[in-house]
Protein backbone atom coordinates (compact mmCIF):
# COMPACT_ATOMS: atom_id res chain seq x y z
CA UNK A 1 0.00 0.00 0.00
CA UNK A 2 1.71 3.54 -1.23
CA UNK A 3 0.90 6.43 1.77
CA UNK A 4 0.70 8.86 -0.47
CA UNK A 5 -2.47 7.04 -2.21
CA UNK A 6 -4.33 6.97 1.09
CA UNK A 7 -3.23 10.23 2.62
CA UNK A 8 -5.69 12.74 3.75
CA UNK A 9 -8.79 10.04 3.46
CA UNK A 10 -11.27 7.82 5.83
CA UNK A 11 -10.90 4.41 5.05
CA UNK A 12 -14.17 2.28 6.16
CA UNK A 13 -12.36 -0.72 7.10
CA UNK A 14 -11.06 -3.03 9.62
CA UNK A 15 -8.51 -0.98 10.73
CA UNK A 16 -6.17 -4.59 11.48
CA UNK A 17 -6.24 -5.56 7.82
CA UNK A 18 -5.21 -2.12 6.74
CA UNK A 19 -2.65 -1.55 9.18
CA UNK A 20 -0.54 -4.77 7.63
CA UNK A 21 -0.56 -3.42 4.38
CA UNK A 22 1.25 -0.62 5.31
CA UNK A 23 5.04 0.50 5.86
CA UNK A 24 6.93 0.32 8.99
CA UNK A 25 7.23 3.80 10.63
CA UNK A 26 5.18 5.33 7.69
CA UNK A 27 3.15 7.97 9.89
CA UNK A 28 4.60 10.63 12.14
CA UNK A 29 1.96 9.76 14.94
CA UNK A 30 -0.33 7.67 15.41
CA UNK A 31 -2.90 9.63 17.49
CA UNK A 32 -6.28 7.44 19.05
CA UNK A 33 -9.35 6.46 21.04
CA UNK A 34 -9.38 2.95 21.24
CA UNK A 35 -12.00 1.08 23.28
CA UNK A 36 -12.32 0.96 27.07
CA UNK A 37 -13.65 -2.64 27.47
CA UNK A 38 -16.69 -1.18 29.51
CA UNK A 39 -19.08 -3.21 27.97
CA UNK A 40 -20.78 -1.07 25.46
CA UNK A 41 -22.13 -1.72 21.94
CA UNK A 42 -21.30 0.98 19.13
CA UNK A 43 -21.81 0.29 15.91
CA UNK A 44 -19.72 -2.56 14.92
CA UNK A 45 -17.95 -3.08 17.90
CA UNK A 46 -19.25 -4.78 21.11
CA UNK A 47 -16.76 -3.58 23.62
CA UNK A 48 -16.18 -6.05 26.16
CA UNK A 49 -13.18 -6.93 28.33
CA UNK A 50 -12.23 -10.11 26.54
CA UNK A 51 -12.82 -8.14 22.95
CA UNK A 52 -10.90 -5.21 23.86
CA UNK A 53 -8.01 -7.70 24.65
CA UNK A 54 -8.00 -9.38 21.55
CA UNK A 55 -7.96 -5.91 20.31
CA UNK A 56 -4.94 -4.92 22.27
CA UNK A 57 -3.11 -8.12 20.95
CA UNK A 58 -3.66 -7.99 17.51
CA UNK A 59 -3.70 -3.95 16.86
CA UNK A 60 -0.80 -2.97 18.87
CA UNK A 61 2.08 -4.48 17.39
CA UNK A 62 0.77 -2.76 14.17
CA UNK A 63 0.50 0.55 15.56
CA UNK A 64 3.96 0.64 17.39
CA UNK A 65 5.33 -1.00 14.10
CA UNK A 66 4.17 2.04 11.83
CA UNK A 67 4.05 4.88 13.97
CA UNK A 68 7.29 6.89 14.77
CA UNK A 69 5.30 7.90 17.74
CA UNK A 70 2.05 6.83 19.77
CA UNK A 71 -0.22 8.58 21.97
CA UNK A 72 -3.00 6.64 22.49
CA UNK A 73 -6.59 7.22 25.13
CA UNK A 74 -6.88 3.84 26.99
CA UNK A 75 -9.49 5.20 29.68
CA UNK A 76 -8.55 4.05 33.27
CA UNK A 77 -9.89 0.80 34.16
CA UNK A 78 -7.86 -1.23 31.56
CA UNK A 79 -4.43 0.80 31.39
CA UNK A 80 -2.75 -2.27 32.14
CA UNK A 81 -3.89 -4.19 29.68
CA UNK A 82 -1.75 -1.98 27.08
CA UNK A 83 1.97 -2.73 26.73
CA UNK A 84 4.45 -0.62 28.52
CA UNK A 85 4.40 2.42 27.38
CA UNK A 86 7.74 4.96 27.39
CA UNK A 87 5.67 7.83 29.42
CA UNK A 88 2.26 8.13 30.77
CA UNK A 89 0.96 11.69 30.01
CA UNK A 90 -2.11 12.76 31.68
CA UNK A 91 -4.77 14.93 30.78
CA UNK A 92 -6.52 16.80 34.09
CA UNK A 93 -10.12 18.91 34.18
CA UNK A 94 -12.27 19.85 36.70
CA UNK A 95 -13.37 16.99 39.36
CA UNK A 96 -17.13 16.01 38.77
CA UNK A 97 -17.40 15.11 35.25
CA UNK A 98 -17.10 11.49 36.03
CA UNK A 99 -17.34 9.15 39.52
CA UNK A 100 -14.95 6.53 40.12
CA UNK A 101 -14.64 4.03 42.56
CA UNK A 102 -12.54 6.58 44.79
CA UNK A 103 -14.58 9.64 44.36
CA UNK A 104 -14.24 11.88 41.30
CA UNK A 105 -12.12 11.30 38.47
CA UNK A 106 -10.61 14.43 37.19
CA UNK A 107 -7.71 13.06 35.05
CA UNK A 108 -7.36 10.42 31.96
CA UNK A 109 -4.16 8.30 31.49
CA UNK A 110 -2.31 9.03 28.08
CA UNK A 111 -0.06 6.46 26.77
CA UNK A 112 2.39 7.68 24.68
CA UNK A 113 5.38 5.41 22.85
CA UNK A 114 8.27 6.74 20.94
CA UNK A 115 10.41 9.71 21.29
CA UNK A 116 9.04 12.86 22.72
CA UNK A 117 9.34 15.05 19.32
CA UNK A 118 10.21 18.78 20.86
CA UNK A 119 12.98 16.95 22.71
CA UNK A 120 13.75 15.05 19.48
CA UNK A 121 14.38 18.30 17.62
CA UNK A 122 15.66 20.40 19.88
CA UNK A 123 12.89 22.77 21.20
CA UNK A 124 12.82 22.18 24.92
CA UNK A 125 11.65 20.66 27.71
CA UNK A 126 7.32 20.42 27.54
CA UNK A 127 4.51 19.42 30.24
CA UNK A 128 3.38 16.10 30.42
CA UNK A 129 0.10 17.28 31.90
CA UNK A 130 -2.34 18.77 29.77
CA UNK A 131 -5.45 20.73 31.92
CA UNK A 132 -8.35 21.25 29.68
CA UNK A 133 -12.20 20.90 30.48
CA UNK A 134 -14.09 18.02 29.42
CA UNK A 135 -16.80 19.16 27.28
CA UNK A 136 -17.83 15.96 25.37
CA UNK A 137 -19.29 16.39 21.43
CA UNK A 138 -21.52 13.90 20.33
CA UNK A 139 -21.83 14.39 16.94
CA UNK A 140 -23.99 10.51 16.24
CA UNK A 141 -21.54 9.38 18.40
CA UNK A 142 -21.24 8.33 22.23
CA UNK A 143 -17.57 8.82 23.01
CA UNK A 144 -16.62 11.27 20.91
CA UNK A 145 -13.48 13.41 22.69
CA UNK A 146 -13.13 17.17 22.69
CA UNK A 147 -11.88 18.81 19.93
CA UNK A 148 -10.43 21.39 21.45
CA UNK A 149 -8.30 18.87 24.00
CA UNK A 150 -7.85 16.58 20.87
CA UNK A 151 -6.12 19.26 19.18
CA UNK A 152 -3.68 20.15 22.45
CA UNK A 153 -2.79 16.26 22.16
CA UNK A 154 -1.87 16.47 18.39
CA UNK A 155 0.43 19.43 18.76
CA UNK A 156 2.38 17.59 21.70
CA UNK A 157 2.69 14.12 19.64
CA UNK A 158 3.84 16.56 16.24
CA UNK A 159 5.84 19.40 16.07
CA UNK A 160 5.59 20.10 12.07
CA UNK A 161 2.88 21.06 9.88
CA UNK A 162 2.54 18.60 7.26
CA UNK A 163 2.93 15.40 9.62
CA UNK A 164 1.16 12.51 8.70
CA UNK A 165 -1.59 11.55 11.38
CA UNK A 166 -2.97 8.16 11.74
CA UNK A 167 -6.27 7.34 13.93
CA UNK A 168 -7.21 3.49 12.99
CA UNK A 169 -10.14 3.63 15.48
CA UNK A 170 -11.45 7.16 13.97
CA UNK A 171 -14.69 7.44 15.22
CA UNK A 172 -16.70 10.68 14.13
CA UNK A 173 -13.73 11.93 12.84
CA UNK A 174 -12.19 14.43 15.59
CA UNK A 175 -8.08 13.07 14.98
CA UNK A 176 -8.67 13.86 11.20
CA UNK A 177 -10.99 17.10 12.04
CA UNK A 178 -8.05 18.41 14.35
CA UNK A 179 -5.28 17.82 11.79
CA UNK A 180 -6.82 19.20 8.94
CA UNK A 181 -7.37 22.29 11.65
CA UNK A 182 -3.73 22.60 12.29
CA UNK A 183 -2.11 21.59 8.61
CA UNK A 184 -1.57 18.08 9.17
CA UNK A 185 -1.98 15.33 6.69
CA UNK A 186 -3.93 12.16 7.78
CA UNK A 187 -5.05 8.79 7.77
CA UNK A 188 -8.47 7.53 9.29
CA UNK A 189 -9.99 4.19 9.76
CA UNK A 190 -13.52 3.02 10.90
CA UNK A 191 -15.11 -0.33 10.47
CA UNK A 192 -18.77 2.06 10.70
CA UNK A 193 -19.81 2.75 7.36
CA UNK A 194 -22.40 5.52 9.79
CA UNK A 195 -19.59 6.76 12.03
CA UNK A 196 -17.57 7.24 8.15
CA UNK A 197 -20.01 9.57 6.85
CA UNK A 198 -20.22 12.13 10.45
CA UNK A 199 -16.69 12.27 10.13
CA UNK A 200 -16.85 13.33 6.27
CA UNK A 201 -19.49 15.60 7.15
CA UNK A 202 -17.33 17.41 9.73
CA UNK A 203 -14.17 17.45 7.36
CA UNK A 204 -16.08 19.33 4.67
CA UNK A 205 -17.21 21.70 7.65
CA UNK A 206 -13.70 23.55 7.52
CA UNK A 207 -13.18 25.49 10.61
CA UNK A 208 -12.03 28.82 10.32
CA UNK A 209 -8.74 29.44 11.79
Amino acid sequence: MKIEEIKNTIINGDCLEIMKQMPDKSVDLVLTDPPYGINYSYDKYIDTEENLKNLIKKAMPEILRIGKRVLLTPGINNIHKYPKPKWILSWVYKGGANYCSWGFNCWQPILAYGNDPYLENKMGCRSDVIHKEETPEKWGHSCSKPLDFWKLLLLRGSVKENDLILDPFLGSGTTAVAAQFLHRNFIGIEISKEYCKIAEQRLRQKPLL
